[in-house]
């Protein structure tokens, strides 16, 4: 009996239209990606029930948490590239079973040391879901425009995630126990189990070439340095431990180039910087990274730390900007099908998230819907950006590569994420503590959480004004810190309109993948 996915529009010429079951199958993909998006903050509201439940140590509950994204960002490279030899659909469904399977270690863990391998055996499973469903994607829907609204979709799921992690994790807290924010995935992955093998076609370079197993160590001492470095250095400053962190991951990322430059099979194929208009999708995609979690470091803490509002309703709050984020990729989308030069979507897409940074320098100590209207306007503007560097760089390398190349821009959204809260958070920092008045003790001069803390303990008036100047600092900071977006993000925009001018959407002119043996018979 022949397979139904041999013989969908998917394995035709380039620009054959795809039909009901492709988009079935991106709903099916989009559960998991969801879940997985939401990995990322679902511990937010769990950790004090973790903590007393567990016990950890102060180290152990760092690792808890940040281990997840860690492993995450430091296999992405390595998975597209395994997802591309040896099938994407392959690859997603045992990252599936892994991530449910570590979703209920994670759930019923006894000890730290059990959750910590758990969240590390998530962050592998997400990092073989990510880039396998971008690639599928690619695969699915060879139209232009169908393929920009399913990336459009792809993007807005990916982002709403994350602010939906938080309040999941909030409300299956409250009314359950903390291991139910991991239950929670397996619904999703066991629907992608059942259904993945019937509605997802499978896909492959027809010549990957060997694996290349030493990049594959190069690859993580490139990420994994650079991003922990990059993350601690907001919270904790410029210490010497944090700046070789990132020396030595810089110095591995020379490696790993020179690598993929010499190698016969490289693990990221230098070729695909050949595709026109993918290099600047890369480093545009990374930009605008550094845009949308370059302000959510300050909004976060603006919401519960000047604002007062507890967690649960900080990210109730949160959720609201997110309403945006599902129109502006769709409507990008149809700008450029309908002719608009890509260059000045995406130069709009930075312009408009400038004007949401310059909202956030007109805000004071107590300026809720002005922050929200700024965090959304922000975020709307950067989801048209990188949907649209997604589909740009998606469209053309070849489809025998897209999992290569779907890794490479989400490893450089890690990379500008991290960075944006580095950069970002520590001109606010110094601001801050410029802003703070002398001879307080030292808690309240390092964060707004440390004065808080002095404040509560201090009699009367005193506690008082120590909070004001505090949340007043605090948002000095905060408006410093959106200049400096606010210049980024339009220098951003006039690099898209240098880059992208006159790039089409074009495919490439390889012929359709080889049929995999899997699609041949049932």
């Amino acid at each position: 009996m022949t397979n139904p996915t041999s013989t969908t529009p998917t394995s035709g010429a380039p620009g054959a239209l795809a039909g009901r079951r492709e988009w079935t199958a991106l709903g099916v993909l989009m559960l998991p990606l969801l879940l997985v998006s939401m990995d990322v903050s679902v511990l937010y509201f769990a950790i004090p029930s973790i903590s007393a439940d567990l016990e950890p140590s102060g180290t152990q509950q760092l690792w808890i948490f940040d281990i997840y994204a860690f492993v995450l960002a430091g296999l992405l490279m390595t998975m597209g590239s395994l997802g591309d030899r040896i099938g994407r659909r392959k690859l997603l469904l045992f990252g599936a079973a892994a991530f449910g399977t570590a979703s209920v270690l994670a759930a019923y863990a006894n000890s730290a040391e059990m959750l910590i391998a758990a969240r590390a055996v998530l962050g592998i499973g997400g990092a073989t879901l990510m880039p396998s469903t971008m690639a599928i994607i690619r695969t699915m829907f060879t139209d232009p425009g169908q393929r920009a609204k399913a990336i459009g979709m792809w993007s807005g799921v990916m982002t709403g995630g994350i602010a939906l992690g938080s309040v999941m994790s909030g409300v299956l807290v409250q009314y359950f126990w903390w291991g139910s924010v991991f239950l929670v995935n397996l619904p999703a992955m066991v629907l992608l189990l059942v259904l993945g093998p019937i509605l997802l076609p499978e896909s492959r370079n027809p010549e990957p070439g060997r694996f290349d197993l030493l990049s594959v160590p190069l690859s993580m001492a490139a990420v994994l340095p650079v991003i922990y470095g990059i993350k601690e250095i907001p919270s904790e400053g410029w210490k010497t431990e944090y700046v070789v962190s990132v020396l030595v991951g810089l110095v591995f990322a020379a490696l790993f180039v020179h690598r993929q430059r010499t190698a016969k099979s490289p693990l990221i194929s230098p070729a695909l910087f050949r595709g026109r208009g993918f290099a600047p999708a890369v480093v545009l995609n990374l930009i605008a990274s550094f845009g949308m979690l370059g302000s959510a470091y300050f909004t976060t803490q603006y919401l519960q730390s000047v604002l007062g509002k507890s967690s649960m309703e900080a990210a109730l709050w949160a959720l609201l900007p997110t309403v945006l984020v599902g129109v502006a990729a769709p409507v990008s989308a149809q700008l450029v099908q309908k002719g608009v030069d890509r260059a000045h979507v995406v130069s709009g897409g930075f312009v408009t998230a400038a004007c949401g940074y310059g909202l956030l320098t007109l805000a004071g100590t107590d300026s809720l819907w002005l922050v929200l209207a700024g965090a959304g306007v922000l975020a709307a503007g950067i989801v048209t950006v990188m949907s649209q560097m997604m589909d740009l760089a998606l469209g053309t390398v070849p489809v025998g590569n897209a999992g290569s190349a779907s890794s490479l821009l989400e490893t450089g959204a890690e990379f500008g994420g991290a960075l944006g809260m580095a950069v970002l958070g520590s001109i606010g920092t110094a601001v801050y503590r410029q802003d703070i008045p002398a001879g307080v003790p030292t808690a309240a001069h390092e964060t707004l959480g440390g004065a808080l803390a002095v404040a509560g303990h201090l009699p009367g008036d005193a506690g008082q004004a120590l909070a004001r100047a505090a949340r007043e600092a605090f948002t000095n900071g905060m408006q410093a810190a959106a200049i400096a977006g606010v210049i980024l993000l339009l220098g951003a925009a006039a690099l898209a309109g240098a880059t992208l001018r006159k790039v089409p959407v074009r495919e490439t002119e390889e012929a359709p993948e080889a049929v995999a043996p899997e699609q041949a018979t049932a």
